[in-house]
């Protein structure tokens, strides 16, 4: 089996790169340092960013191929990586990387490919915020993560809602995160609105694992909530038990 080291290389030479991307994202589960490899390594970030904006004239108009989507998947797979190792994750916040995913979560097609390719830039922003960082909070915030997400958690399919969901809920888990979806009228119910569409949608389509992130995001909110809203909140839940009963 090839070393890490040794693929990581490969990234670098064009003609070889789709193999080497394709045996890394297998093999990355078996590679504990590979997150610094890929860091540290000349070139190979920025290899790896070229797949991805190599792809932003297929998205509008849409005509992204399994092909490429699958290609820019396993890059993004790797990202991930980078994102969820401790000695990596600063560095790849502060190189704004996650901006770079931005265009793929913005996208509207329905299509196997661009499904995939949401969910896959979805599973690196919710790397960031599986470990609780406050910092890592403050930099999500200053993009637009949260309407991203809130399209997401309307439009995608089950799994990307479930994650989209899942981001939400520790952006609002983190104080900073609660105090700014609180901060305005807009931003508190654009949250609240999309929970409840997707509480009408289970009713169709139930799914207890994503139920479990909105209820969850429905607690946070109510550790802010001015007390003439807390009525709404008891009964949502009222609601909610009744509906899963």
């Amino acid at each position: 089996m090839a070393s890490a080291e040794q693929l990581v290389l490969e990234l670098i030479v064009p003609e070889q790169r789709e193999n080497a991307l394709l045996d890394l994202s297998k093999k990355r589960e078996a590679f504990p340092d590979l997150a610094p490899i890929l860091w540290h390594s000349c070139g190979t970030i920025a290899a790896l960013l070229q797949e991805i904006v190599s792809i932003y004239p297929m998205l509008s108009p849409p005509t992204l191929t399994a092909g490429a989507s699958n290609r820019v998947c396993n890059a993004l797979a790797l990202l991930q990586c980078v994102a969820s190792h401790p000695d990596t994750r600063a560095l790849f916040l502060n190189a704004h990387i996650p901006l770079y995913l931005y265009p793929f979560l913005n996208t509207v097609s329905k299509t196997r490919p661009f499904e995939y390719l949401r969910l896959t830039s979805l599973g690196v922003i919710g790397a960031l915020v599986k470990v609780d960082d406050t910092e890592v909070i403050n930099f999500l915030l200053s993009t637009e993560i949260i309407p991203l997400c809130l399209r997401t958690m309307e439009m995608g399919s089950e799994l990307s809602k479930t994650v989209a969901t899942f981001i939400v809920q520790k952006i609002l888990l983190d104080d900073v995160g609660l105090a700014y979806i609180c901060a305005t009228a807009e931003r508190f119910f654009a949250v609240s609105a999309v929970l409840a569409n997707m509480v009408q949608m289970l009713a169709e389509q139930p799914s207890v694992r994503l139920l479990k992130h909105i209820i969850r995001c429905y607690l946070r909110l109510s550790d802010n909530l001015r007390w003439v809203l807390l009525g709404s909140v008891f009964l949502f839940f009222f609601f909610v038990f009744l509906f899963w009963l």
